[in-house]
């Protein structure tokens, strides 16, 4: 089967007109191929690298990524254990939280990881021995309970979070672990010869899925994207460098279905976004595109995590 390694608005809106089900095979297959090397991979390098370390900024897919190499080393017979980073966060009853300029606590900060912790358990798990690992409430911002992790010599441990390779949070780890970087890498082109930045697709994700699980409004979500773009700029695009294996978590389809979720939403918050540079860049983009019903997108699909 062919990939797609290029893609424009025109040719977007052509197969969502004459065959959307061939765009989304095409697509879906583009991601499955990262999947399916990034498992061989780890699997290849496990007896000397047990400890999968996945990072990507805000709205990068890392969770379903984590979940679908997961899938496919235990297909290949790998037993694997998938650790969230953001249970290491730091409780709101902690003694020192990090802040941003404004003296809010800053959400994008790697001081927000309990790192004296996560270093212990990590040097833990690369020795197999037991680590209780934290349970973080993103509603009460506390700890709720712990869990025990037992890594057996052939267990392959899988770590996701946005500071996952950053040496200030992970230590001296790099030569028990396997790094990757999870993104949004492909850009789309439009007629006028302008490119959707990936920020743009991260956005339209984190659009979908603020709203509808995490109790945010569309303004919100604008709101909060000089300072998720910052702590990208920050705290995550530096160490990407560090990465042994990169995926591109692009779905070419998936502004399509942002269209048709998105754009009668969005057009609604005009006279509160008017001034928004982002959101007017953003609404250019989408009026260009036909949209296509999140009823197409299949159950095993990255936008799962979103829509």
């Amino acid at each position: 089967m062919n990939t797609i390694t290029s893609i424009n608005a025109d040719s977007l809106n052509r197969f969502v007109e004459n065959d959307p089900e061939r765009l989304i095979r095409l697509s879906e297959y583009n991601y499955d191929s990262y999947i399916q090397l990034a498992a061989e991979y780890i699997s290849d390098t496990a007896d000397c690298r047990p400890v999968v370390l996945l990072s990507g900024p805000s709205g990068s897919g890392k969770t379903t990524t984590a979940k679908r190499i997961g899938k496919s080393l235990s297909d290949m017979g790998r037993e694997v254990v998938i650790i969230s980073m953001d249970d290491y966060f730091l409780p709101k009853s902690a003694d020192k939280l990090p802040v941003d300029d404004n003296g809010k606590i800053d959400l994008e900060s790697p001081y927000r990881i309990d790192i004296p912790l996560f270093r212990s358990h990590l040097s833990a798990m690369r020795d197999c021995r037991d680590v209780n690992i934290p349970h973080f409430n993103f509603i009460t911002q506390e700890r709720d309970g712990f869990s025990t992790v037992r890594r057996r010599a052939d267990t392959i441990i899988l770590i996701e979070g946005i500071h996952a390779l950053n040496p200030l949070v992970t230590g001296n780890s790099k030569e028990f672990t396997t790094c990757i970087y999870a993104s949004v890498r492909m850009r789309v082109s439009f007629p006028d010869g302008r490119l959707m930045h990936p920020r743009l697709i991260r956005l339209m994700r984190r659009l979908c899925r603020d709203t509808s699980s995490r109790g945010r409004c569309i303004k919100d979500v604008f709101d909060m994207y000089t300072d998720v773009s910052r702590g990208e700029d920050n705290f995550i695009m530096p160490f990407k460098k560090y990465a042994d294996i990169e995926v591109d978590t692009f779905i070419p389809y998936e502004i399509c279905v942002y269209r048709h979720i998105l754009y009668s939403r969005l057009a609604a918050e005009q006279n509160r976004l008017c001034t928004d540079s982002t959101y007017k860049e953003l609404m250019t983009f989408l009026l260009q595109i036909d949209g296509l019903s999140p009823t197409f997108v299949p159950e095993t699909s990255v936008l799962k995590e979103f829509i």
